[in-house]
């Protein structure tokens, strides 16, 4: 598996204005290459994150926006963008994955990953880990260095070793944050019985990106920590291929954030892709559609969506969602919450 360290040593482009307007000089220029990121979605609001959070989370989106943009913006592929961006977010504590993951029921932290690469539809997923630094590396080495798509747990772990991808600790995912998290959920479960994870986070922490290269090809990936006390070995949509994640050259490339059991059910990113690929629906289009069908059967969440013509669309039916977007005409910007003009 190519190393990716001096991708990500890059410096940054600078931070752009939320969502800033093209110029008049490339209004009009189709993208030869664009990607979009996710850190997920909720019910965050302008007025429950004070300013000082809402610039941190800013931050932090801009610099793995910025990393996967100059991947492209250098003549990478879609895969190495996607890869550098969302390994970013797995080091950041502020995201459900990697570094800061939730914790399950029985107070370890666990951790689901998966990459699609449109060109090939080849892709690979992992699940169930504790030890994997980077999962994201992981289920790429599954899809490029195994004669498999999806490994779970100890299996998973020690093909991990095999492949000498970096392993720390366990206990180097937790943080303070989410151990209470998991402290609140036992305490209403205890007192209700049924008290749903969303009643204690207000977002789904999942990261992802899709990517459409300077080629035309296409790339996603999907990586998150569950949800909140998840139990009985639990699996969400963001390792499964064609439920959170899904890439097709001749369609579209998806990454999921959400209710993972609704994602799963409606299998939301493969559909996207087949209704722009035999519906000739856009991006935007295919994507609302399918996101207001899983959130009538009772889900919610969001999706980031690449095109084959350079479009990104973003769909959720939540107060906001963790997002950015970069293309090759200059725009370069990040947002949260529903109101911000994508």
């Amino acid at each position: 598996m190519r190393n990716l360290t001096a991708l990500l040593a890059a410096p940054a482009m600078l931070l752009a204005a939320l969502f800033l307007t093209m110029s008049p000089a490339v209004a009009d220029e189709a993208p030869r290459w664009s990607i979009a990121i996710h850190g997920g979605a909720g019910t965050m609001s302008p007025e429950r994150m004070d300013a000082e959070t809402r610039a941190a989370y800013e931050a932090a989106l801009q610099a793995a926006l910025d990393a996967g943009a100059q991947v492209l913006a250098d003549g990478g592929s879609a895969i190495d963008a996607v890869t550098a961006a969302i390994m970013l977010m797995e080091d950041d504590p502020k995201f459900n994955s990697g570094r800061g993951a939730v914790y399950t029921w029985d107070g370890v932290n666990e951790h689901d990953a998966s990459i699609m690469d449109g060109r090939t539809r080849d892709a690979g997923a992992s699940t169930g880990t504790r030890n994997v630094r980077h999962p994201i590396l992981l289920a790429r080495a599954v899809m490029e260095d195994s004669p498999h798509v999806f490994l779970s747990r100890e299996g998973a772990e020690q093909f991990a070793a095999e492949q000498g991808l970096e392993l720390v600790d366990p206990s180097w995912f937790g943080t303070e944050a989410r151990k209470r998290a998991l402290e609140r959920y036992k305490e209403a479960q205890m007192k209700a019985g049924d008290t749903s994870q969303l009643a204690i986070d207000t977002k789904f922490g999942t990261v992802g990106a899709v990517a459409r290269d300077k080629d035309g090809s296409m790339a996603a990936g999907t990586s998150t920590g569950g949800m909140t006390g998840k139990r009985w070995g639990r699996i969400g949509d963001s390792p499964m291929i064609g439920a959170g994640t899904y890439a097709d050259n001749r369609a579209c490339a998806v990454s999921a954030t959400g209710w993972g059991e609704y994602f799963i059910r409606v299998g939301v990113a493969a559909e996207i892709c087949a209704r722009m690929r035999m519906k000739g629906e856009s991006a935007q289009v295919a994507a609302d559609a399918v996101i207001a069908e899983m959130g009538e059967m009772g889900g919610n969440g969001g999706v980031i969506v690449a095109g084959t013509n350079g479009d990104l669309a973003f769909a959720f039916d939540t107060a906001g969602m963790y997002r950015g977007r970069a293309d090759s005409t200059g725009r370069n910007a990040v947002a949260i919450f529903a109101s911000e003009v994508d």
